[in-house]
């Protein structure tokens, strides 16, 4: 069995656009006629470029090699160029392409992907979601009403959700990290206040704050919410900061969870062996894909870590989550996004019930792509998947964070 076809569709969700602008998805076909499908989490250049990079991997690498062989694939992309190092983009190139390999051989072998990784470790899933607006909220007031927030941390609650997440204190900035405004910590403590206050201890409160702050900036903050017990501390600095997490985690009585932005085993292991971080979010259509993150699960067991799949995408990134879920003994819990399209994306063939998801017993990925609605959303814009802003923190007004793909005001 060798891997001959390539196609690439790249496909915007419908508005509001929850899991970013758009979608990467990568469709393999070997000369045996098996299809396997793959997502690329790559936003660090356009989805024009982009292409042209899996393009260049798949031509160079991929192309005529039969697709057990990961651990050659990753070594020839890892290394590509004379690097050896992790590289963002073609990493999230390597990525997709890697997914869509296990979903052929599952396929080929006729037993769901988390069965070739060991077998099966858990049953169910514990799942998550962030905290969306509902219908009866007003969507660009949503994100600075502690109130409305609880509101929807307890219509998630109430549907079996057993934890919720929220990142109330922007900018979000490209100007690096930066001291929180006494505003921005005013107004988590209120939200980590309300919600606590909605669900009681029926929920997990998990803190996001997308690298933003210095490390004396994130202990502030982290110690204004420790009464409130959250779960974790999300990415408190800049992911090029990774020995910083370090004096995060000494200084504040929050578990520190970090990984969405980190690539590879190598810029993971960095986090570990410096005690930063004991919960760990690979994004597993950036990270290096199934396979790296099943090896970066085992290293995290020596460490007593955690894993804790992270989604901001579409569904075919999802399902390898929950495939790789499935085979490990040190899961905690893992992200998921349900709207309307994600799930015809793939035909509900994996849903969240009650708060959690049963492994699949499909065959491969365990889903059934759509793919006349995946080229039925082109994505026709210029953005990226996720930006950050220009505009450094405002110290006078206050700050709101939308994400980082807000809907274009009509």
């Amino acid at each position: 069995m060798k891997l001959q076809d390539l196609d690439i569709i790249i496909t915007a969700p419908p508005a509001p656009g929850w899991g970013g602008r758009y979608w990467i998805l990568v469709k393999l076909t070997t000369d045996t006629g098996i299809t396997g499908w793959g997502e690329c989490y790559a936003s660090s250049v356009g989805p024009q470029a982009m292409e042209h990079v899996i393009h260049d991997l798949f031509e160079r690498y991929f192309a005529g090699e039969n697709p057990e062989n990961i651990e050659r694939l990753f070594r020839r992309c890892y290394s590509s160029g004379f690097t050896q190092r992790p590289d963002l983009t073609v990493m999230g190139a390597f990525s997709g392409l890697e997914i869509a390999c296990w979903d052929i051989l599952g396929k080929d072998r006729d037993r769901p992907v988390w069965a070739l990784l060991g077998g099966m470790m858990n049953e169910r899933i514990r799942a998550y979601t962030y905290l969306y607006p509902q219908p009866q909220h007003e969507i660009d007031s949503f994100w600075t009403s502690p109130q409305m927030a609880a509101e929807a941390a307890s219509a998630y609650v109430d549907q079996g959700y057993t934890a919720v997440k929220f990142d109330p204190a922007g900018p979000y900035t490209m100007r690096g990290g930066h001291q929180p405004a006494m505003s921005d910590i005013t107004q988590s403590v209120a939200f980590c206040r309300a919600i606590r206050d909605a669900v009681g201890d029926r929920a997990d409160l998990l803190f996001g704050t997308h690298g933003q702050f210095t490390t004396a900036g994130a202990i502030r903050l982290g110690q204004a919410i420790e009464p409130y017990l959250p779960l974790w501390f999300e990415e408190p600095v800049p992911p090029d900061n990774l020995l910083e997490y370090q004096e995060v985690a000494r200084a504040v009585r929050i578990p520190i969870a970090t990984g969405e932005r980190l690539c590879t085993r190598a810029e993971f292991a960095s986090v570990l062996r410096s005690g930063g971080a004991k919960i760990l979010q690979p994004a597993l259509g950036r990270a290096g894909g199934i396979w790296e993150m099943r090896k970066l699960s085992a290293l995290a067991q020596s460490f007593n870590a955690e894993m804790a799949p992270h989604l901001y995408a579409g569904p075919i990134e999802w399902a390898a989550n929950i495939q790789l879920g499935v085979s490990i003994p040190n899961l905690l819990i893992a992200e998921t996004i349900e709207t309307p399209f994600h799930a015809g994306l793939i035909k509900s063939s994996i849903r969240v019930e009650g708060g959690f998801v049963t492994a699949p017993t499909a065959p491969g990925l365990g889903i059934e792509v759509d793919e006349d609605l995946a080229r039925a959303h082109p994505y026709e814009d210029d953005g990226l998947h996720l930006q950050m802003q220009d505009a450094p923190c405002d110290y006078v007004n206050g700050n709101s964070f939308a994400g980082g793909a807000p809907p274009k005001k009509s």
